[in-house]
């Protein structure tokens, strides 16, 4: 079986653990500022944006992309 996914940073991390580790480094407060979506501004919690998140392509990926950021 061949490594399809050797060169893909994201490989076995979680929507959970991204979300996590974003908001012990910024909180909510800066995520709500980096990435404009109310479930990071009104309210938030884990839940309720892993929620949203699993729902909304392009802000699954703007969340992607602030990690990648973050551990690079």
């Amino acid at each position: 079986m061949p490594e399809t996914q050797k060169n893909n940073p994201l490989h076995g991390i979680t929507l959970l653990m991204m979300l996590e580790q974003l908001h012990a480094r910024y909180g909510w407060e800066e995520l709500g500022r980096r990435i404009n979506i109310r479930c990071f501004q009104y309210d938030p919690s884990i839940k309720s944006s892993l929620t949203f998140l699993r729902k909304t392509p392009w802000a699954r990926k703007e969340v992607e992309d602030l990690y990648l950021l973050m551990i690079s």
